[in-house]
């Protein structure tokens, strides 16, 4: 859990001060604007509970070249039965490569439990179209982590 604090109050910290350096630029940093809105298609893994159907949606607000934060909504279909809620964080490397992380809540079998997902994708952009495999680890709380990949096809507006 302190790990977790730590690495929001980094993220605070880096969102505004890239916030500021953006603030003195005039150069765009998302040539299609500055929102990007997903669905994703994906099978999420858990050992004693198989494989599950996965579909969610993901949007992301673009505050610089490297940041964009947002949110992460999937259900998980199966015997798994789970919503998947969180607030994340996309680092956006060279060449379409994103790493997103962030804390949230699942609720299965009608408990919550907490969840932080650590993951890499791959954009691929035609014009302001994408579409991304994707790879995320979930540590859930007291409970067994999960492996979710998948395919987001979305458009940046």
């Amino acid at each position: 859990m302190k790990m977790m604090a730590v690495l929001l109050t980094w993220l605070c910290m880096m969102s505004s001060a890239t916030g500021q350096h953006e603030s003195g630029s005039k150069a765009p940093h998302a040539p299609h604007g500055p929102h990007h809105l997903s669905v994703l298609i994906a099978d999420t893994r858990i050992s004693e509970e198989g494989d599950n159907l996965t579909v969610g949606l993901d949007y992301e607000y673009r505050l610089s070249p490297l940041l964009g934060v947002g949110a992460v909504v999937e259900y998980a279909f199966g015997e798994l039965d789970a919503t998947t809620v969180l607030a994340v964080a996309d680092l956006h490397f060279n060449n379409g490569v994103i790493m997103q992380l962030g804390p949230g809540l699942e609720n299965r079998h009608s408990e919550n439990v907490f969840v932080a997902r650590v993951g890499m994708l791959y954009e691929f952009e035609m014009g302001n179209f994408t579409i991304s495999p994707q790879l995320h680890w979930d540590y859930h709380d007291g409970e067994e982590n999960a492996i979710v990949a998948g395919l987001a096809f979305g458009f940046a507006f």
